[in-house]
Formats: structure tokens, sequence, C-alpha cells
């Protein structure tokens, strides 16, 4: 059933004393869970071994107490305590053959201990280094700080071997691990045998990895994460001293695990960073080492995949967000079935659950972190239940997400759009600046949706409460969409702004539309998404002159989340976009906005020709609001349910489209459940007085 092409990336692969059944690794990814959802984390890897993936890691795990990021949650191992949970974990790795592999981390200079209130170590004293700048510093370890970390990483070794764990990833990459920070001349000042020389600056991971050999690796294999370039120049941990460490220290970790510098660089988004994008970084590092060696760069594509192995540029084709858009990946790869990989978008949604602290979602994939809590798999639907159909009004994300689950619990579907394409929202904005790699949430679904026969599209059908009636179907969903507001009603207005019927005001809904404004633009942004910055953007490459305006001191502001924010205003500033940052839009007169300072409320003007407004949407729900005024007509229609979904209901990113079409799918028929939570969690065990 495989194409022969892809025979190299079912290879069996030694890594140590143990041994991957493929090629397929996916490296340690972050989720949102932690250790507050231990069960929902375990139970979502566990999905992973049944996808077949060949090496399964967790997210990174704090080793000792003396270094941990709170408020960020990841998981834990300071004590046998936990042992029981990342057992569970471990367990479910292991379930269809793949390694179970844990990444222990020791934060250093990332560290604030804002949980434990230690004082953080790190190889220089230095500021703490994390997203909220924490007002914060550590204390240069001494001779003896630097004996007793050796000992904790042997300590947790042992532990991560008791809850039967066979690989250990040490971090030191994305600036985050005390690795890194001993190997970069920008956390590392010392001037003692830990200090430097690339050769001193090496000898922490030496000791370590040395101790932890000799403590588990007759069983457990080592495995080394390290940055391929910090990207901070001569100061920095350069792809050259990559290079020179790796060929120094050839045999010392089982497995080389390279990753891009910082955590934007290695995860950046599909919209500043295509597949591979790691290659020519890493390109030749294998044939420093007899040691193997994994890469990552969001691979989508099993021809990119196999022709890294193929070329010798990889060893393990490492994922991590492809792994959460598809856990069955590698298994559709074994089984022939690449058209039905759903490809990862690269928007970076999962990751906003770490930066939010909150339980991960993922655009293509709305059942991941959903496998325990609510029972979901990603490739099997629940039966159906009594009732025998469902009109599907809307074909955006949640329209089609809603249509392809239904149909595979085994409803017959009508799909009804109003308009001559599919896709809805995703069909426009994937023509943006940047955003062509979202156009896979449409393709997945289409195709999927194409080889089924008991769905059928129905285009040009706008459909309001008369016809829905008429047509007799038990079940109505409607998923119509939204549309962006033109009076500025967002954070900033919570009432319409005074406008001036003399300018042009134009929304993203127009310029989606090809009407594009002329001359002098003011792009208002109060959304704080990627919208603001895409239209600035396309604008500038239009030819326009373009000033984008928003309150927030960042320029999409909510992309710190998705770690593109930075990358995106550098994109504004290289287009020639003017950006005024900390200031609103109070009032559009002809000719000109009148714009005010949020901490002051001092008033300028500036002259434009027209205002382009991000500002927030309104569901369409004209066709819901009236089906609810006839309810009395339902039961002769014939009509069970009458259900309002996604951005219709509530506008908001497509991950939370996708995820609505999906729930709305599997509750169908379902029994009420009244008040209970629709959910499970975990509840923390109160101690023994």
């Amino acid at each position: 059933m495989r194409d022969p092409r892809y025979d190299i990336l079912f290879e069996p692969m030694a890594i140590g004393p143990v041994t991957a059944k493929n090629r397929f690794f996916q490296v340690p990814h972050c989720n949102g869970g932690g250790y507050r959802d231990p069960s929902a984390a375990a139970i979502m890897r566990g999905i992973k071994a049944e996808g077949g993936w060949g090496v399964i890691f967790t997210e990174q795990t704090e080793m000792h107490h003396t270094s941990e990021i709170t408020p960020y949650i990841e998981l834990r191992l300071w004590e046998d305590q936990d042992i029981p949970a990342l057992r569970k974990m471990s367990e479910r790795m292991k379930t269809h053959g793949g390694l179970a592999g844990i990444q222990l981390a020791y934060s250093g200079i990332n560290g604030p201990n804002l949980y434990t209130k230690e004082v953080p170590l790190a190889p220089s004293a230095l500021p703490i280094r994390t997203f909220t700048n924490d007002p914060v510093q550590a204390r240069a370890m001494d001779r003896t700080d630097i004996k007793n970390l050796r000992r904790w990483f042997v300590n947790a070794a042992k532990r991560s071997k008791d809850a039967g764990f066979e690989l250990i990833c040490l971090y030191g990459a994305h600036g985050f691990g005390i690795f890194q920070h001993f190997l970069s001349r920008a956390t590392n000042q010392r001037s003692d045998e830990y200090g430097g020389s690339l050769e001193n600056r090496s000898r922490f991971a030496r000791e370590v990895i040395a101790d932890m050999r000799d403590a588990v690796g007759d069983s457990m294999g080592l495995t080394l994460r390290v940055s391929l370039d910090e990207t901070i120049g001569n100061l920095g941990f350069s792809n050259a001293e990559v290079r020179e460490f790796i060929e120094m220290n050839r045999d010392l970790p089982d497995l080389w695990d390279l990753a891009q510098g910082t955590w934007e660089d290695c995860s950046g988004p599909s919209r500043f960073k295509e597949e591979a994008a790691q290659e020519f970084l890493i390109k030749g590092i294998r044939e420093l080492s007899s040691k193997p060696v994994v890469g990552v760069g969001r691979f989508t594509s099993p021809d990119v995949m196999a022709k890294m192995i193929r070329q010798g540029t990889l060893d393990f084709i490492g994922c991590a967000r492809p792994s959460i858009a598809d856990p069955f990946l590698p298994k559709k790869i074994e089984e022939g079935r690449i058209e039905d990989i759903r490809e990862c978008i690269g928007c970076n949604i999962c990751i906003t659950g770490d930066m939010t602290m909150s339980i991960s979602r993922c655009t293509q994939n709305p059942t991941f972190m959903e496998e325990w809590r609510k029972g979901w798999h990603p490739e099997t639907m629940n039966d159906k239940g009594d009732s025998e159909n469902v009109l599907v009004v809307g074909s955006g994300p949640a329209g089609l997400e809603a249509a392809r689950a239904l149909s595979l619990r085994g409803y017959d579907v009508a799909i009804a759009e109003a308009r001559n394409e599919i896709g809805g929202r995703v069909a426009r904005e994937r023509l943006l600046p940047g955003l062509s790699a979202w156009g896979r949430v449409v393709d997945y679904r289409q195709y999927q949706i194409s080889q089924r026969a008991n769905v059928e599209t129905y285009f040009d059908s706008a459909l309001d409460a008369a016809q829905i009636l008429e047509f007799g179907f038990e079940n109505v969903c409607l998923a119509t969409g939204s549309k962006w507001r033109a009076d500025g009603v967002s954070r900033q207005h919570v009432v319409p702004m005074p406008i001036d019927a003399a300018m042009p005001v134009h929304t993203p809904d127009d310029i989606m539309a090809g009407k594009l404004p002329a001359g002098r633009v003011v792009v208002y942004d109060d959304d704080h998404y990627y919208m603001g910055g895409v239209l600035a953007e396309l604008l500038a490459q239009k030819g326009r002159d373009v000033t984008l305006v928003t309150p927030s001191p960042y320029v999409s502001d909510w992309t710190r989340n998705t770690l593109e924010q930075e990358a995106i205003h550098v994109r504004l500033i290289e287009s020639g976009v003017n950006i005024v940052l900390n200031r609103g839009v109070v009032a559009i007169h002809e000719g000109e906005v009148e714009t005010n300072c949020t901490y002051t409320d001092r008033r300028e003007r500036t002259g434009c020709d027209a205002v382009v407004m991000v500002a927030s949407r309104v569901g369409d729900d004209a066709a819901y609001e009236a089906l609810l005024a006839c309810r009395a007509e339902w039961a002769d229609a014939g009509i069970k349910s009458v259900k309002l979904i996604g951005d219709a209901n509530a506008p908001g990113p497509i991950a939370w489209a996708t995820y609505a079409g999906h729930r709305y799918a599997r509750e169908l028929d379902m029994p009420d459940i009244g008040d209970a939570l629709p959910f499970r969690r975990e509840v923390t065990e109160l101690a023994v007085e």
C-alpha cells in the first residue's frame, strides 16, 4: 500500500541502546496542559503512538524546583510524587511500539521562579530573560552550584527511567535551556574552566551527559537539543560554532536534536517560514558526527521528508506542529493515503495555548487536547443518532468541518453555499500576503467531502427562513459567517465613532473583494490579530502611502502569542508602512482622521484619503433569528433542531470556527447533559494535614 519512494522513512534507527521503529520523530512540544492537565496530555501523546510515530517526546519538563517558568504550564519532575503522572504518559506513548521520550529542562536564566521563590541560577549573573521582562536577576553559579546541578540531572534521569521513559532530551535550544546558556558567550561570561573557549563552554554538557550515561545510559538513549544559530551576531552561539561544537564532541549524545535559534525562528509561522526552512543551517552537520541527527522545519510533504533522509541531511524527521495537525501522518503515509493528511497550515494557534496558559487548539485538528477531555478521536467519530439528515447553511471553516464530521457519523448532509465557491472567509483570506497555506483548511475538507456519497453541495444558494422550512431537513446548522464592521465598534469604541460621510471607509471585506482605497490610507487596527498588519502590507505592495494606527503598544498585538509579532513589525517597516502605536482613532473627518494618545488623550490630526477599519465583526445571524421567530412551524416542516455556529454565533479565529463545526457534529442527537460540565478535568488533590 505504501509508495516505495517513502520506504526510507520507515527504516528502524538506533538511538544509543534503543531503536526507533521508523524515522518519524515527534520532537518536544508544549500543549497548554502540563502539570495541570496530565491525563489530557498523556492521552494526546498516546494518540500520536496510535498514529505511527516512532519517537514521541513530552514537552519541556522542569527537572528541579530551583528553575521553573511560572506562569507557563509545562511538566514537572521535582520529586518522586511527580512520577505517576509521567508514567501514565510514557505508557501511552509506548502502546503502539513508539519510543517514549522526556525532555528535561533547567531554564536557568529563563526561569524567574515566581512560584518557588528560589533565586535563579545561571552561568553568569544577568537579568532573567522572559517574554514578560520580569524584574529578576540570576546569580552566577559557583562550582558547588554546578556540582549540585549535575547531581540534580542524574536524579531527574533516574526518575525518568522509573517513570518508564526510554529517551531523555536535554534542552539547550531556543535560548531556553541551561546547556545553551553555557555554550553561548551571550549568557556565559565566566573566566573559569566553564567559560571562555568553546571547549570550556562545552564542559558542562560533557559532564552532565557523562554523569547520566553512568546512571542510565545502558538502557536509555540520551539526546541533546541545541540551537542551530542564535542569530544574535558574533556574541551568540553561531552556526559555525555549532558545527565546531558537534565536531569537537562528535560522540557526546546518542542523537543530535538541532533546532533554529529562538523559538520564534524555529517555529516561525508559514507567513514567514517555508517548509524545511532550516535546511541550509543543518546541511552538512550529519557528516561531523557518527550519531544520528533530527531536525525540524514544519514538514508536511512526504517527498520533502524522504529527500531530507535520502540526501543525508537528516536521519529523523522532526515534527511538532505537523504532528498536532495530524497525529496519524506517519500511518497515512504508510497506508498510501497521502491525500488524507491534514497538513499543518503554520498559523501557530497551537502555540497560543502555551503562551496564554490555556489548553491548546489546532486550526486543522479540532480534537487536539480534547482526546481525553471530551473523548474525541482525530480519526473516529461517534455513532449516528436518531435523525437522518442535516442542512448546513454556509461552507466556511465551521460549515465544512461540520459537514465532514457529520458525514463520517453517517448523516446525509446538504451544504447550501450563497457564493459560487466554498471556503467562506478562508477562500478570501488565503489570497492575502503570506496566508496561502491557510487554504489547506478548505482544501483538506473539500477533498474529504468529495469522497463522501452522503454529502451534496449547492452553490449560489442563499437561503432565507422560508426556504429552509420548505426543504424539510431534520436538523439545520447555520454557519453563515460574519462581516467586518465599518463603524469602529471594537475595544476602543463600544458605540460607533463619529465618521464624516465624505471620507471613504473600507473594511477588510471590501479589500478582499478587490475594492482598494486610493492615495494616502490610514489602517486603524483595533482587532490586534493578523488582519490589520496583513492589509497594511497588501496596500503598501499596491503602492499606497500607508499609516497603521493602533491603540496597542504593539502592531498586531495578539500575534505575540503566535510568535510572529516581531516579524510582522519588521515586514511592515520594510514595506514602507508608517506605524503609529499607542494611539486610537476618535473621529474620522473629511480628509483626515483624529487620533488620541491612549494614555493622555492628547489629540492629533493626520491627513489621509481613505480609512481601512479593522475593528470587530458582527455575526450574520439573520436567517437564524428568522427561524427562531417561526419556531411554531418547525414541527410541521420536520425540523427537530436549529443551531447557529462559528463566526455567525461569535466571530473568532479560524480555529474557533473549525472547533465549533466539529463540536456541532459530535453533539448532534446526543443526550442533553443539562448543567453538567461538557468535558473532563483533573482537580488538585488536597494534601493530608
